[in-house]
């Protein structure tokens, strides 16, 4: 399994950006399609956006569709989530997300992530 760190998380105003980052360890990374999800005080965790292994399929929660970008450099091991417009109800906690295979598509359904971080806390105030 892949041990993913993420990084980048903070506290910002409404209408802001944050780019979030997410290391993985290992020589496999490209065998592995990414997500990120997010999971806010009280509420369960939830889907925001994933990227399949070489990057050619991203798919995004509605809510975060046209703000959020998710990204990958395979050479360095990172995936990516530019977070941009930024709004109260983003306020969580992020989590990145690994799932092993080549699959063509991205997938959304948190069963097929395998391996999770810690977690990186975002806050946006009004």
């Amino acid at each position: 399994q892949v041990q993913l760190v993420e990084s980048g998380g903070g506290l910002v105003q409404a209408g802001g950006s944050l780019r979030l980052s997410c290391a993985a360890s290992g020589r496999t990374f490209s065998s592995y399609g990414m997500g990120w999800f997010r999971q806010a005080l009280g509420k369960e965790r939830e889907f925001v956006a994933a990227i399949n292994w070489g990057g050619s399929s991203t798919i995004y929660a509605d809510s975060v569709k046209g703000r959020f970008t998710i990204s990958r450099d395979n050479a360095k091991n990172t995936v990516y989530l530019q977070m941009n417009s930024l709004k109260p109800e983003d306020t969580a906690v992020y989590y990145c997300a690994a799932r092993r295979g080549r699959f063509y598509f991205a997938s959304s359904d948190m069963s097929d992530f395998g391996s999770w971080g810690q977690g990186t806390q975002v806050t946006v105030s009004s």
